[in-house]
């Protein structure tokens, strides 16, 4: 997002449309997204029974560790998952609840079971790794209710990464959508279980699941949804697993957050947001964005409720490409132009001599884009004409010059602009050139909201446009649907200069489960860190469109060699092949990234120092140069602590003694010899 900055009053939600084409477009994917393609083989052919199927039904992972069953005798039916034999969820409720409160669910009457197994892989357009496992084994109970009539199904899937359940609509009187009021899933964790939550951009709370409620963001309103309530993803941690409860696939639906049940011994229950997040400026009780109710299509599959399971919290890290293996696939077509890269914005005062400066800067050090940030349209507001560039600059000019260099344009639009002139920005931007958008101040949370979002996106990559997405947003996949949607922020990064204790809580939360537009800083008074702690940063959170030198301009860095710099010159944004070599929530991370031949690791720490003996067996053969950008001798204030740089020739079987300073950290580049 852009800095803080008074709001505009906004728009009321009579104003968030589709348009009709792109409305009629996005219907007929929600509902083709029901027949659970999701790009996978059938390995096998797909086996029915009818109700005397034995209950529970269940599946299992391909490597037999998780099992997920599904229950349909007693009031509810449920859900359950064990690994190596070991409850990871306890049976918990699953339903839906319609407009009138009443539960779609218990009493219904299965009526078929459905098995089938998917294989292979898939390549993602940028990610964690160069190719998706999408191996698994899917059940599909269907299900009749008998006192409405409703027939729809339950679809379970089982991966060696987590399982995942979801609700296909399948027919309701008259041939009608459903109109719901939300959904019973719930989340029943083992008895010991303590939970990582957090809301909106809020400090992380940990807690037992009964305890949920992270503290709301100041601008948090009473036209926000209230109460204990937490925003996905939330991670639990468990005797002998780690787990991060998630969704995918959020199509034509409202975004989901986590709330303690009514009956404490039902662990965690589905809240669907009926505001938008953190939604501010409304007038009165004549302009509410209240959205109590939302409407289910007929033959539209909800989103999938996520577990990642691994063995320890760094496991988590490997496994996020679980989320965007299940979201329906790409349906852009090509998107070969769609480029991951490193990005600085241009700073207000804004001149065309200033934006050519960071151009040139950008060139120096090797970045992909250069972005401007707010007010650099119409009148200087958030509200302006954003197809037209204020006085002060040349923005042919800009882009051409930016062009010359390789460098991409991305431009910021308020979401008041992008929904009263989508059409003109798109056509404009792109007669100009322009590689992507940062819409700032996105609304996302109900049905609305959320449709908005698709067709906003959808349309970009239509017109070859990247996205970046700001504001309290959450991510479910949707880099796979539309893979021009490259960045999102929902996170407490360098704009509010977080402590190194969160710093190492997000690699296990937010960042598990997609992008994370941290806005990186550097050498900044205000860092509650060590520069080297920054330069992990880009190594240890994976975000395809990376922002560095967020507080900066380019006059900063003249005058004095800066050799530190080299490692963000260096590191990439997507990647060949993720290891997480050691972790815990909160205390400290390692990872190391391939690109290429090169590795490039990142290891933090919170305010305590500690060394990290770290064995280098994922290099493979060879002997390999390390760059060692590391915390020198510990200052008074973390942000004063220097790097120091130093080379060492190592092999697969070294081990390296990680000497971390308190809020410090270290990052290596190892290159083959």
């Amino acid at each position: 997002m852009a800095d803080r900055e008074p709001r505009p009053a906004r728009l009321g939600p009579a104003s968030i449309a589709l348009n009709p084409a792109d409305a009629r477009m996005t219907r007929r994917l929600w509902l083709s997204s029901a027949a659970g393609i999701a790009g996978a083989a059938l390995a096998g052919a797909a086996s029915a029974s009818l109700a005397a199927a034995s209950d529970p039904l269940g599946v299992s992972s391909p490597d037999g560790r998780l099992r997920l069953e599904l229950s349909f005798h007693g009031p509810w039916p449920r859900w359950a998952v064990r690994r190596d034999g070991q409850a990871v969820l306890a049976p918990s409720r699953l339903g839906l609840i319609l407009k009138d409160g009443t539960p779609l669910g218990p009493g219904a009457r299965v009526t078929g079971v459905r098995r089938r197994r998917l294989s292979g892989s898939w390549t993602p357009t940028f990610g964690l790794r160069d190719r998706y496992d999408q191996a698994a084994s899917e059940i599909t109970v269907d299900l009749r209710d008998p006192h409405t009539g409703v027939e729809f199904s339950v679809v379970g899937r089982c991966y060696d990464a987590g399982c995942a359940v979801r609700y296909v609509l399948c027919g309701a009187p008259g041939g009608a959508g459903l109109t719901l009021a939300g959904e019973a899933t719930h989340f029943n964790l083992p008895g010991g279980a303590e939970v990582y939550a957090s809301r909106d951009e809020g400090e992380y709370q940990r807690t037992a699941p009964a305890g949920l409620g992270p503290a709301a963001h100041p601008d948090l309103t009473g036209s926000s949804d209230v109460g204990p309530l937490a925003d996905l993803p939330v991670t639990a941690v468990l005797k002998g697993a780690t787990m991060l409860i998630a969704e995918s696939d959020r199509l034509h639906y409202p975004r989901a957050m986590l709330r303690p049940a009514a009956d404490p011994a039902e662990g965690l229950a589905t809240h669907l947001m009926q505001f938008p997040g953190r939604a501010t400026g409304w007038s009165g009780p004549g302009d509410t964005p209240l959205a109590p109710t939302f409407v289910l299509d007929v033959g539209q599959a909800t989103p999938w409720r996520v577990l990642v399971v691994a063995d320890q919290p760094a496991g988590l890290i490997e496994r996020a490409d679980l989320i965007p293996t299940l979201a329906t696939p790409n349906i852009l077509g090509d998107v070969g132009w769609v480029k991951p890269g490193r990005a600085v914005r241009i700073r207000k005062p804004y001149s065309t001599a200033g934006a050519l400066a960071v151009v040139d800067f950008a060139a120096a050090r090797k970045l992909d884009y250069v972005e401007f940030d707010a007010h650099w349209y119409g009148d200087g507001t958030d509200p302006g004409d954003a197809t037209v560039p204020i006085p002060a600059l040349d923005m042919p000019r800009i882009i051409a010059a930016a062009r010359a260099k390789g460098i991409g344009m991305i431009l910021y639009v308020d979401r008041v602009p992008a929904m009263r002139q989508r059409d003109a920005i798109l056509k404009t931007y792109q007669a100009w050139g322009v590689a992507g958008i940062k819409f700032g101040f996105v609304w996302e949370g109900r049905q609305a909201d959320n449709d908005f979002i698709f067709d906003l996106v959808k349309a970009c990559g239509e017109h070859r446009l990247l996205v970046n997405l700001h504001d309290n947003l959450r991510p479910a996949g949707l880099e796979r649907t539309l893979p021009n949607y490259v960045a999102l922020e929902g996170v407490r990064g360098n704009e509010q200069f977080p402590t190194a204790r969160h710093n190492v809580t997000l690699p296990f939360t937010r960042a598990a489960a997609g992008p994370i537009d941290y806005t990186i800083c550097y050498a900044n008074p205000r860092n509650q860190t060590t520069n080297a702690h920054q330069l992990a940063m880009a190594a240890v959170y994976y975000n395809p469109l990376t922002f560095l030198y967020w507080y900066d301009t380019p006059d900063k860095y003249a005058g004095r060699d800066w050799p530190d710099l080299r490692w963000f010159d260096e590191c990439p944004t997507t990647w060949d092949e993720t290891r997480a070599l050691s972790g815990a929530i909160g205390e400290h991370v390692v990872v190391a990234r391939r690109h290429g031949r090169r590795w490039f690791l990142g290891a933090m720490t919170n305010e305590q120092a500690r060394v990290l003996p770290t064995a280098l067996a994922f290099l493979g053969a060879g002997r390999w140069k390390a760059t060692i950008f590391a915390d020198g001798p510990a200052a008074g204030a973390a942000s004063d602590t220097p790097v120091v740089i130093r080379e060492q020739i190592v092999e697969a079987r070294t081990t390296l003694a990680l000497d971390l300073k308190p809020s410090g950290g270290q990052a290596i580049l190892f290159e083959p010899l």
